[in-house]
């Protein structure tokens, strides 16, 4: 029986996005006869650990569900003896890169991936806890459905389950090793008040993001469409195309993805920092692997931590954080474009030697950009006052820590990407041990 992993990181009180997530592990295995593996990777304190694993346990057990909500404690234990079982030199460093301190969003979904490997899963289906699922005359629109139909299949058969194909014959032996919807709602990155107070300050930090060797209205028509995903058009009917996906696609918090893709290329252990937990999709997208889009997008929410107090600070720096890891991102995307299909093996998959030469070839690059960006930066935030005057004092006090730290995660994740492949096996061998808080059954 095939087994998949539908996978959910948190770091918040989310016990109702727990419960729609058992809703569709039960639908996945009604549906497609699959064993759906739910798992919980929870960073929250006590009292929120707390109420997330009461959500858990109060699940109506469904046969072929099996839950796993592991806090801090399980998590760093378990990705401890897999570093061990590795042998590497550093153990505590991988440790660190999969479960710091602080907001990861790579490390978490990192985890996830490492999870889904003790678990034998074939594929991981990623969801955000502040996100619902539209709903269509009573029915939630699981985005497992389309995610289920093709993920890991090769692409000829595939297309016999889409509405359309846009397949390159050639490409018809390739496996699906992505589907993804997108999401509706609000920006998927909390910066639309910025837009409110000043249109003009918006487009100057969004245009930080864009490639710096673009064409200033080639940078303008990315600002128009980014963070936006599609809009506002709520579900109707299912519809999904088959192809080589635009990365303006295919979003983390709605995707399926094969074993095969992120087995070997992890994503990006930087701390505070949105944003870092694309590079797979760069990766397949630009060496033209096959995937499916599809519309049963989520519905994207805020959370109210940040928006105000330490929190907006927080969130916002995650932001400026975000626009400085371009500087290093950027020629890696770049040269996984020109490398096109020359990323894939015979095998039809990834290759990390060429992925690791450019994660190691852009850790040097010349640094000017981003004190350019964080000049920007400083002068929008200053233009638009009060609390962001506020956030532009901290900025300017922490430059040079954020101007370090943006090189040091391009560093950190060249030594992830070589240790990857003894993690991924090390955690297929150690397994993650009894079923644990809670399972179904």
């Amino acid at each position: 029986m095939q087994r998949v992993c539908l996978a959910l990181p948190t770091m918040r009180p989310c016990p109702e996005t727990i419960a729609e997530l058992a809703e569709e592990a039960a639908y996945a295995v009604a549906t497609f006869g699959v064993e759906v593996h739910l798992l919980v990777l929870d960073t929250t304190d006590a009292a929120a650990f707390a109420e997330n694993a009461a959500a858990a346990a109060a699940l109506e057990p469904a046969p072929g569900v099996v839950v796993h909500h592991l806090g801090n404690e399980r998590q760093r234990e378990f990705f401890r003896r897999v570093a061990e079982r590795t042998g590497a030199a550093d153990p505590e460093l991988l440790v660190d890169m999969m479960l710091p301190r602080a907001a990861a969003y790579g490390s978490c979904v990192n985890r996830l991936f490492l999870g889904a490997a003790a678990l034998g899963c074939t594929s991981v289906h990623l969801r955000n806890d502040d996100a619902d699922f539209q709903v269509v005359d009573g029915r939630k629109a699981f985005p497992i459905h389309h995610e289920l139909l093709s993920i890991g299949r090769p692409a000829g058969e595939a297309a016999a389950v889409v509405s359309r194909s846009d397949l390159d014959p050639a490409d018809a032996d390739r496996p699906v090793m992505l589907v993804s919807g997108s999401f509706i709602g609000e920006l998927n990155v909390d910066i639309s008040e910025i837009h409110e107070l000043d249109p003009a300050v918006y487009r100057d930090l969004v245009r930080l993001w864009t490639p710096s060797v673009w064409p200033d209205e080639d940078r303008d028509a990315m600002v128009e469409v980014s963070f936006k995903g599609a809009g506002s058009e709520p579900f109707s009917t299912d519809e999904s195309v088959l192809g080589v996906p635009d990365i303006w696609d295919v979003y983390m918090c709605n995707i399926a993805l094969d074993h095969r893709a992120y087995e070997a290329l992890p994503l990006l252990p930087s701390v505070e920092t949105i944003g870092c937990d694309y590079a797979l999709l760069h990766a397949l997208v630009h060496s033209r692997t096959p995937g499916v889009v599809h519309n049963r997008h989520i519905v994207n929410y805020y959370t109210p931590e940040r928006r105000t107090g330490t929190g907006f600070i927080n969130y916002q720096l995650r932001f400026v954080k975000f626009l400085l890891s371009m500087l290093y991102l950027y020629p890696v995307y770049g040269g996984m474009i020109d490398l096109g299909r020359g990323l894939l093996d015979e095998r039809h998959e990834l290759k990390v030697g060429p992925i690791l030469d450019l994660v190691r070839g852009s850790v040097d690059w010349d640094r000017a950009g981003n004190e350019h960006c964080l000049d920007v930066v400083d002068r929008s935030y200053r233009k638009l006052g009060g609390k962001y005057a506020e956030l532009a004092d901290v900025v300017a006090g922490r430059r040079q820590q954020l101007l370090d730290e943006a090189q040091e995660d391009a560093e950190r994740w060249a030594v992830l990407i070589e240790a990857w492949a003894p993690m991924v096996a090390a955690a297929r061998a150690e397994g993650l041990g009894t079923a644990p808080e809670v399972a179904a059954g």
